[in-house]
């Protein structure tokens, strides 16, 4: 799926404004350029971003409500997916993303973007161990096992809150392996980037 198409998306299904997307091409532009010396994404993923990364981060804005929250974490950021995306989203202004990223590089990247891009809801931490986390919304996508999340949400973030996985066509069987608790309980979303892929929402009360 191409640039034009993804974009058509973001804005007639998924509600980002036309300055919302703009953001998005110039972080895209920004992204490529610093890829040619530090390994942020894969080359290989390089030509089919916009779907591939931009799209699969942007989809989570559906599962958000944005009534009832204020506070989102993405983990383990990355290059800024999704948390970078979600907070170019025009109703997701008033929210304060927390970006948590333990790669000294990628956190670098991410601050000169913040600056590049004038995002002022954003702030980058380093690791997510480091202090009680409090939280509304948590997104992860290529972060950790699911086991290792739900760890973290029970020791480490303030209840009640959401988790918002992005994972692959073996969510419902990391799902099984786990045990939730009383406390937790979860639906599987379809992905609109891959037919096979699923998101995982947990709500932690």
């Amino acid at each position: 799926m191409d640039e034009l198409k993804v974009t058509q998306i973001l804005k007639n299904d998924l509600g980002f404004s036309n300055s919302s997307i703009e953001k998005i091409k110039k972080f895209n532009n920004h992204l490529l350029e610093y890829n040619k010396s530090y390994n942020l994404i894969s080359k290989n993923t390089e030509k089919n971003i916009w779907h591939r990364h931009i799209l699969d981060s942007a989809q989570i804005i559906k599962f958000i409500d944005f009534s009832k929250s204020s506070k989102l974490v993405d983990f383990g950021s990355g290059a800024g997916f999704p948390g970078v995306i979600l907070a170019l989203y025009d109703r997701i202004s008033s929210f304060h993303v927390k970006l948590y990223e333990k790669s000294s590089v990628k956190r670098d990247f991410l601050k000169k973007l913040k600056i590049y891009l004038d995002i002022k809801n954003i702030t980058v931490e380093n690791n997510v161990y480091e202090k009680e986390i409090i939280a509304d919304v948590i997104v992860c996508r290529a972060f950790k096992k699911l086991e290792e999340i739900l760890s973290i949400s029970r020791e480490i973030v303030k209840k009640p809150h959401k988790l918002i996985i992005l994972k692959g066509k073996n969510a419902q069987s990391e799902i099984n392996k786990v045990s939730l608790g009383s406390n937790y309980s979860y639906k599987l979303e379809k992905s609109i980037t891959d037919y096979d892929s699923k998101i995982i929402i947990v709500d932690a009360r």
